[in-house]
């Protein structure tokens, strides 16, 4: 549908009652007018999932095109980026594919849905992510994006201000730590990154934009919740990752080859489906720079 914002008719389609809309009808491969950029970032708040199909973008123009919405950040905290573009994270798990080649067994590809929210277990998670579809699997392969402001606020009074009060443990060693002992250090934000210490976030996180609260811990990356006991811990976790994922909180999208997505990072999380055997899928991130959740 045509939708005009701030001035600016874009084509808009939602994908879900309150997460993801595609936006067609715009060269995302040349610089954008700012009054455009502004349009889509309103969109991109409002659905915190939007994308951009068709697009074939080069690994310059996918950061030149990012690089519009925010600062980028080297490709990610541990593993390196492409050699002639170091903000592009190439996502390749397959038995010929770059992480494989960097890193082995380490690099092992998990099936199956893991649901995650980038990077959080560093003092700045980002703010979103730029992906680019590079090669899609003829069948399989899509992503499923969840919204935590939704879930979130679907949540009863007395249990939204119970989160409120705590404060969860984000942990990367488990998923990283073997291949920073491999590379010995890597960067973020600018500093030099040779350990992975958990960090401490609210569970509860006030979108920095939009004002909006929104569900901040994730099975990824998130160890315990502080000051409770661990079975206690563990069993209100258990329950966050149930319902934040609940079908109406959720969309999923099914790629082709050159489409572009973008996600913001404070309010979703995201899997991939892991349902698409031996074929290959090669995808490329490019990472916004974000701050310390409040």
């Amino acid at each position: 549908m045509a939708l005009t914002v701030d001035d600016v008719a874009l084509h808009v389609t939602p994908l879900s009652a309150s997460i993801g809309a595609e936006i067609r009808g715009i060269d995302i491969s040349t610089p954008l007018d700012p009054t455009v950029v502004a349009a889509i970032r309103r969109v991109w708040l409002a659905r915190k999932v939007v994308f951009f199909p068709g697009q074939h973008l080069d690994p310059a123009t996918h950061v030149a095109f990012a690089g519009q919405f925010g600062e980028t950040t080297k490709a990610h905290p541990v593993l390196p980026g492409l050699d002639e573009q170091p903000e592009v994270f190439e996502i390749d798990y397959g038995a010929i594919g770059r992480l494989q080649q960097l890193y082995g067994k380490n690099a092992t590809p998990k099936r199956g849905i893991d649901w995650h929210t980038d990077v959080t277990y560093v003092e700045r998670p980002p703010m979103g992510s730029v992906l680019n579809a590079v090669v899609i699997p003829e069948a399989g392969g899509d992503t499923m994006f969840s919204d935590q402001q939704a879930a979130y606020e679907s949540l009863s009074a007395p249990m939204q201000a119970f989160l409120g009060t705590l404060r969860a443990v984000h942990d990367g060693r488990a998923a990283f730590g073997a291949a920073l002992a491999k590379r010995k250090e890597g960067e973020w934000d600018g500093e030099k990154v040779d350990n992975l210490d958990p960090v401490e976030h609210p569970v509860v996180r006030t979108h920095p934009e939009t004002g909006a609260k929104t569900l901040f811990v994730n099975p990824g990356f998130t160890s315990h919740l502080v000051g409770l006991h661990r079975a206690e811990s563990d069993a209100l976790l258990a329950f966050l990752y149930a319902h934040a994922v609940k079908p109406e909180h959720t969309m999923r999208y099914h790629w082709h080859a050159g489409d572009v997505g973008m996600w913001d990072n404070r309010a979703t999380q995201h899997a991939v489906i892991g349902d698409y055997g031996e074929q290959e899928r090669v995808i490329q991130r490019v990472t916004l720079r974000g701050d310390a959740p409040v």
